[in-house]
């Protein structure tokens, strides 16, 4: 449209704050106020030479071709708006936002450009009464502020959604107020969601859709739907982060990706909330009552391969009458009070007509592509040249988001045409997979070959062997898994899988990056594997790597370490899974009771007491030979496991069991564990005496041992077992030796 400003512009945005609640406490007179606000914003839009182009509900969009010119309307706006008598709705409290950017509008006179994805998010933030300015706008409209107004820096933030923190202003006026609480934040809230690296594309009607059902129809249980690539985990993260002001007591992000038990999907959940197991109550009984008095919105990723686990999820909602549920899967729970959203792939330009290239760039898929293409080659840009050659890409994609981003991230060696014709010579092939397939899920998985085929040889191997890896890998563990033979540049290798978004960062531990594969592309990469023949060899380089970082971390559990061991074995429970199922399937019987036992001790201080057990009776039921001691240990540590659970009837007959195994291999390590063990049941069962006795018995033993990390633990307890029994002379002098081992060891 013409009159419409284009280049650099100034968008203002307008809502009222809390305008659901006033729309259901008074729905005539609200309508009267609503319209009488639009037409008081339009005389200060207008009064500045612009027009508003957009109204959504009751929040008006307007675009102005100078800072100074949307800086002047809206404290003309907010003047009026706070000086009026709005009755019985009154206060009616409107928040202003501000941010300038490079737009055009499209043929429907609307602006789809990305500035507005950062200014929805700084509008969501403020108050009502309050104007807010990006630092863009800021310096567009320094030296020409509206007389008595000036600035106040509010500082740096993360705004929800966005990856770069922006630096916000209050307009500040004599007529206007001035205080108003900090504005909103993720910091603010409680969430453990992950930063996300990119502005979300073409889901803003998705977003608004999935947070009405939440918000306003009262809906506890949304599933998002659809094929892999779509862009579901993206999409509930972006709703998540967006509702965090409706949660006051948390958004939890639960990664289910990486499990393949159903049993463990409690588990999980329950530690993402900081919730352990306890002798006096069931990890089920503990999450009702953790949830019972919350209003939490949780978020569980990647349902579709623990269905026989949905049914927690149905008493999750029970149990707490204030919890929302937002899952994504490949296919809906079925349960009832589920309302299901199909994620659909993203819009792609039509072949009916020609689009110009400002026209392109408001498409979904287009700008999806764009971004990355950036992100891959700093300088690309959409040109009248290549504007149909990239719509005509994203339409071959069918506008799945995870097919673009692979495309988008070629152009760093294939121009857009040479891009689409290796595209047009792969695709037609998709006609013959399996009838029975989605098309698009066809499409995808054609994309991630043909992607994958323009490797080269050395990262065409070192692509398959990661597929080893579930959940992450560290770098030093790559190099020891997949390149046994010191051929391959691994590094390099994932370097630039990474640049052609087959790998990503998903965080980092000690300077170190932790890398991992889409759960979609590993399963490719998984397949290429088995095809190659070296499944079998890259399986047991990964259990056996698996087996001596658990040995390696077992006696750091009691060191100044201790914590960066937790984190890192918390990382690596995948692949600690991974392992076991290796050992069970080559029927281990010794490594598999040694991978259990190691980790143990971590189970039992992270509260992983049920996966903890699952791991040790699965070792256990191996079918071949252990060591005596290894066979002892994996008894021991289920006998341990069952005190952690409060079962001590069924803890003593298997950590005698141990100790005789023990005795009988003159194992002295494991016979002063399972003594001091068996402390702890005697102690349960109220035999203070033999209590006393055996873990007497421990401390010698553990001596002459000189296992100082679990000495120390054992010396701790046994006095405070002492003093309670009376004993004060023992118990002072165990606890003070228990207190000097944890301070030489560093253990805090």
């Amino acid at each position: 449209m013409a009159d419409l400003p284009r280049g650099t512009v100034t968008f203002l945005f307008t809502d009222i704050e809390g305008s659901t609640a006033l729309w259901e406490r008074d729905r005539q007179a609200m309508a009267s106020v609503v319209a009488r606000h639009l037409a008081l914003l339009d005389v200060a839009i207008s009064a500045q030479g612009s027009v508003h182009f957009k109204t959504v509900g009751d929040a008006v969009q307007a675009v102005f071709p100078t800072a100074p010119a949307a800086v002047a309307a809206a404290l003309a706006a907010q003047r009026a708006l706070l000086t009026e008598d709005w009755g019985e709705v009154d206060p009616l409290l409107v928040r202003v936002a501000l941010h300038s950017g490079e737009a055009a509008p499209d043929e429907r006179g609307d602006y789809l450009a990305a500035p507005l994805n950062r200014l929805s998010r700084l509008l969501s933030s403020g108050h009502g009464g309050q104007i807010l300015l990006t630092q863009t706008v800021q310096q567009l409209a320094r030296g020409a502020l509206p007389a008595g107004a000036e600035l106040r820096d509010l500082g740096e933030h993360r705004l929800r959604d966005l990856l770069e923190p922006e630096r916000v202003f209050q307009l500040l006026h004599p007529d206007l107020p001035s205080e108003f609480p900090g504005i909103r934040t993720l910091e603010a809230h409680r969430h453990n969601l992950p930063l996300q690296l990119t502005p979300l594309v073409g889901r803003e009607d998705d977003v608004t859709f999935i947070q009405t059902l939440i918000t306003q129809q009262g809906t506890r249980l949304v599933t998002l739907t659809g094929p892999g690539g779509t862009g579901k985990t993206r999409l509930a993260l972006a709703v998540a982060a967006d509702l965090s002001d409706e949660f006051p007591d948390g958004v939890w992000f639960v990664d289910l990706a990486p499990l393949t038990d159903p049993a463990l999907v409690l588990p999980t959940l329950a530690h993402t909330l900081g919730l352990r197991e306890t002798g006096a109550l069931s990890l089920q009984d503990a999450l009702a009552a953790f949830l019972a008095t919350k209003r939490s919105l949780v978020v569980l990723d990647n349902y579709e391969h623990l269905l026989a686990a949905a049914q927690l999820v149905s008493e999750l909602l029970t149990s707490g009458p204030g919890t929302t549920v937002l899952v994504t899967s490949r296919e809906p729970l079925r349960l009832r009070g589920e309302r299901e959203v199909a994620v659909t792939p993203l819009a792609v330009p039509g072949v009916q007509h020609h689009l110009s290239r400002a026209g392109l760039t408001q498409n979904p898929a287009v700008a999806l592509f764009v971004q990355q293409a950036q992100a891959a080659k700093a300088d690309f840009v959409l040109t009248d040249d290549n504007a149909d050659i990239v719509a005509t890409i994203c339409r071959h994609l069918d506008g799945l988001p995870l097919a673009i981003e692979l495309a988008a991230a070629r152009v760093k060696v294939l121009p857009p045409a040479a891009l689409l014709s290796r595209l047009e010579a792969r695709l037609p092939l998709l006609a013959g997979g399996p009838r029975d397939a989605p098309a698009r899920q066809r499409t995808l998985r054609d994309t991630i070959a043909w992607s994958h085929d323009l490797l080269r040889e050395e990262e065409y191997i070192l692509f398959r062997r990661l597929g080893v890896f579930a959940g992450g890998w560290m770098l030093p563990a790559a190099d020891t898994v997949v390149n046994s033979e010191r051929s391959l540049d691994v590094l390099g290798g994932i370097t630039s899988l990474v640049d052609k978004s087959l790998a990503r960062q998903v965080d980092e531990a000690d300077g170190e990056p932790r890398l991992a594969m889409l759960e979609t592309i590993r399963e490719f990469a998984q397949e290429q594997l088995a095809a190659s023949g070296e499944e079998p060899v890259t399986r047991e380089q990964h259990a056996a790597w698996v087996l001596a970082l658990v040995e390696q971390a077992a006696p750091a559990m009691y060191g100044a370490s201790q914590r960066t061991w937790w984190e890192r074995l918390d990382a690596e429970r995948p692949n600690i899974r991974s392992a076991l199922a290796w050992f069970e399937q080559t029927a281990d019987a010794e490594r598999a009771q040694r991978l259990a036992w190691s980790v143990t001790t971590f189970c039992w201080l992270r509260g992983y007491h049920q996966e903890g057990q699952d791991w040790l009776s699965r070792a256990l039921a191996i079918p071949g030979e252990a060591s005596p001691a290894t066979h002892a240990l994996a008894v021991l540590g289920l006998g341990a496991m069952a005190v952690f659970r409060g079962d001590n009837h069924a803890a003593q007959a298997v950590i005698q069991e141990s100790l005789a195994v023990s005795r009988e291999a003159n194992f002295a390590f494991g016979v002063a564990i399972a003594q001091y063990t068996l402390a702890h049941v005697m102690w349960a069962q109220g035999n203070f005496d033999q209590a006393m006795a055996l873990g007497e018995e421990a401390i010698l033993g553990l001596r002459e041992v000189g296992d100082a990390g679990r000495l120390s633990m054992v010396l701790a307890n046994m006095g405070t077992f002492a003093l309670f029994n009376g004993d004060n002379e023992r118990g002072e002098v165990w606890a003070a030796e228990g207190l000097a081992l944890y301070r030489a060891l560093g253990n805090r």
